[in-house]
């Protein structure tokens, strides 16, 4: 099974660090995984994005031109990356900030209230951790507890002591989803 993703946000939403996190939550399954992000003007306030591909097999490119799902953590997101999803793809929304739908019909709309269950656990700023946990649950690219383990890795030294809010953030994500 291959999963190929195409996360975008503003920068300080955390898109990089999903990334991240869940490409190396595949490393430490066994699993193949590409983890691109975009850098540059975006890291103060534009549209950032990280493409991951998850893979049972090898990967012969980390470009994901046309991606599985695409998470769209705010309204510009979802304008850019809306069209690139295949057909028969899901699109992940924080349905917090964004208050569109998706225009296609052949794709699955997937709404998460990222940042209000974030501000339930008493960290707005774990919306980023709450929507993958949603992504995981529904493509199954990998399991819950590697990502909930491979945070401790992954997290900065200054993150840290947001390490039990975030893995709330992952389980509450992943129990969003039916």
């Amino acid at each position: 099974m291959t999963t190929k993703l195409i996360m975008a946000g503003f920068g300080g939403q955390g898109v990089v660090l999903m990334g991240t996190l869940l490409s190396y939550s595949a490393m430490v399954q066994g699993k193949h995984t590409t983890f691109f992000p975009s850098y540059g003007a975006e890291m103060r306030g534009g549209t950032a994005n990280c493409s991951v591909i998850v893979s049972d097999e090898e990967i012969p490119s980390p470009v994901v031109s046309v991606p599985d799902c695409v998470v769209a953590m705010n309204i510009a997101s979802l304008g850019k990356f809306e069209g690139r999803v295949r057909e028969g793809g899901v699109i992940f929304i924080n349905s917090s900030l964004v208050d569109k739908h998706v225009s296609r019909k052949d794709v699955e709309e997937v709404r998460v209230p990222a940042n209000e269950i974030a501000e339930e656990l008493g960290a707005s700023r774990a919306a980023n951790m709450v929507m993958l946990g949603a992504v995981i649950k529904k493509t199954r690219a990998v399991e819950l507890q590697s990502a909930i383990n491979s945070l401790e890795k992954v997290l900065s030294e200054r993150a840290m002591a947001y390490l039990d809010v975030n893995k709330k953030a992952l389980e509450r994500g992943f129990n969003e989803i039916p």
